[in-house]
């Protein structure tokens, strides 16, 4: 058991464990110490100084996120000392950073506005250097803008990308006055090994970092009387948009959304769910094909374990970090590219309209679905798959703009073809997701049996956990699929790229041997994605979790096979899994990339 410590936070006595920090003491009394370069997924860096406190027999204030607690220790959180030395602090970063609320992205969700506003920072008493600073401005990348004018140099982008993706796209360069974040050799996000993952925008305090955004073009889209513009919605938005429009944590607003998407203008409201279930027939399909060439026809260049290729992310990160690996990726597009490529050609056909005058737009949780619709790749149908990608926060930027009373909307449906859903096409959207769609297909394929799991829920691949392990002993087999039987199916899955780092290394070294990985490139998955609303921690990432899970148990359909949509559109459409139309239109092809 811990020791505990006893100290007391502004006269009121307190006993925690040891080697708490004084402002995870003071957060046990409710107590608000301000904080910037803090964040609880992140290392402690102690770069601001806004957290300071003062600790009698101290003359120097104290970091209080960096500061372990120690017996009789006293605190004074709120000092004239104390406030006095924030305020200053929160002036003199205002003086090198570009004051332009009201045209900021961030506006209304910027913690140093916050702090500013908190602290009443209405007059400058240091000279403001913003005019001297040659500030630049990366627009370049199709996912993600950069702005130096608003960075901090609390240098949280840049812990998240080395701790929690082990990518290292951005870094600390120069000294002093001069200091900056940067890439290599100053290069565009674009060019470097950047991922999109966005988890840089979801950790910034401030605009530095944000999402490209794609909503004036969708609203012209949506104005032209000649384009027909069908959206699709991804799992992970339907539990995530209601945070954004004043709804607690996890809250399920699947109809509202729908009913505000109509309202909206869009002409057709349709699920990236569908896409989901149609990816579990066709990555399944492709698991059991790779299984039956390796044990039965002895082919020893088979590319195992097969990794799940839904997340662009970890798509990007294995094209620069593991390009050797890259046969071992699923063919299959993602869900939203599928369903992409499928609007423009069996949609398009079964409400005839020409699909040069379909604009295609998706609601993802993830900036790097931005990047995704416009790789070369993706245009199978002869025409760009996904033509606009919008974050779930820029959806309620538009429900806003609308005047929508989101909260009072009425619970609606989505619109027919390619919008009926399982509950095996909403987990997609949680880390451990896409393995359980899968098994709970592949196994009732192979045996003609549910998997053997209560009510289909697969708990070992659940949770926030950063690896996690599961395998299915294979028994009572269908004839055909008689080489399968009493085979442990392996698999992995994992969740943000530091972890899928460490899973890579693993079986690169021979040290963990798989038939079936899911990687997700954000913690938590699609859930935690770059494109969902601030801000972010396990215990928001966990009530997302729940609300998934609750949404699938609540579906009448639970499996993808079972969807009926699925089984028309093979039958009207693409034939049958991997069939020669499926290959051109739903599978696709990754590139080596550079590492720097």
């Amino acid at each position: 058991m811990s020791n505990m410590v006893n100290l007391s936070i502004n006269g009121i006595a307190v006993s925690v464990k040891e080697g708490l920090t004084i402002l995870e003491a003071a957060e046990k009394l409710h107590i608000k110490i301000p904080t910037l370069c803090y964040h609880k997924d992140l290392c402690i860096a102690g770069n601001c100084r806004v957290c300071v406190v003062e600790q009698t027999g101290n003359n120097k204030l104290v970091a209080s996120c960096a500061t372990p607690v120690s017996e009789g220790m006293e605190i004074n959180t709120n000092s004239l000392k104390v406030r006095n030395c924030r305020k200053h602090i929160i002036e003199l970063l205002l003086t090198e950073h570009r004051e332009e609320c009201t045209k900021c992205y961030r506006n209304g969700h910027c913690e140093l506005q916050e702090l500013s506003a908190e602290f009443q920072i209405t007059n400058q008493d240091f000279i403001d250097l913003v005019p001297d600073k040659n500030y630049t401005v990366d627009r370049i990348s199709p996912a993600i803008e950069k702005d130096d004018s608003k960075c901090i140099r609390c240098q949280r982008c840049v812990r998240t990308c080395a701790e929690i993706q082990s990518v290292g796209a951005i870094a600390v360069s120069h000294k002093g006055s001069e200091m900056k974040i940067s890439t290599f050799f100053d290069r565009s996000l674009d060019e470097v090994v950047c991922t999109n993952c966005g988890q840089c925008i979801v950790h910034c305090p401030t605009g530095a970092l944000t999402e490209k955004s794609y909503v004036e073009k969708v609203w012209d889209a949506i104005a032209d009387p000649d384009v027909h513009v069908v959206v699709q919605t991804a799992p992970a938005v339907r539990i995530g948009l209601g945070e954004e429009l004043g709804l607690g944590s996890g809250t399920r607003v699947t109809g509202k959304m729908v009913a505000a998407l109509k309202r909206l203008g869009f002409d057709s409201v349709l699920d990236t769910d569908f896409t989901a279930d149609l990816t579990i027939m066709e990555e399944g399909t492709e698991l059991l094909t790779r299984l039956k060439r390796a044990l039965v026809d002895g082919d020893t260049e088979v590319a195992l374990p097969m990794a799940t290729s839904c997340s662009p992310g970890w798509v990007k990160y294995i094209e620069h970090k593991y390009p050797e690996y890259l046969p071992n990726l699923s063919t299959c597009k993602s869900p939203q590219q599928m369903f992409g490529a499928l609007a423009k050609t069996y949609y398009a056909k079964n409400i005839d309209v020409e699909p040069q005058n379909i604009v295609s737009v998706s609601i993802m949780p993830c900036t790097a679905k931005k990047f995704e619709a416009n790789r070369p790749e993706m245009k199978d149908s002869g025409y760009k798959d996904v033509d606009y990608v919008l974050t779930t926060r820029e959806l309620a930027v538009m429900i806003k703009q609308a005047g929508i009373e989101f909260e009072k909307l009425n619970d609606e449906h989505f619109d027919s073809i390619m919008g009926v859903s399982t509950g095996a096409g909403v987990i997609f959207g949680v880390t451990g997701g896409v393995m359980e769609a899968a098994l709970r297909t592949a196994y009732e394929i192979v045996t003609g049996r549910e998997v053997p799991f209560d009510n289909l829920e697969i708990t070992p691949v659940r949770g926030l956990a950063g690896v996690k392990e599961a395998s299915i002993q294979i028994t009572g087999t269908k004839k055909e699929w008689n080489f399968l039987e009493g085979v442990e199916l392996k698999c992995a899955i994992t969740n943000g790229l530091q972890n899928a780092h460490k899973l890579m290394e693993a079986i690169k070294n021979g040290e963990r041997t798989y038939h079936f990985i899911e990687i997700m490139a954000c913690p938590g998955g699609c859930l935690g994605g770059g494109g969902q609303p601030f801000p972010v921690d396990n215990e928001v990432r966990l009530k997302r979790m729940q609300a998934i899970y609750e949404e699938d148990r609540n579906l009448p359909i639970r499996k993808s096979h079972e969807n009926p949509e699925i089984v028309q559109v093979y039958q009207d459409f693409l034939e049958e899994p991997l069939s020669h139309k499926s290959h051109k239109l739903l599978h696709t092809s990754y590139v080596k990339r550079e590492q720097y």
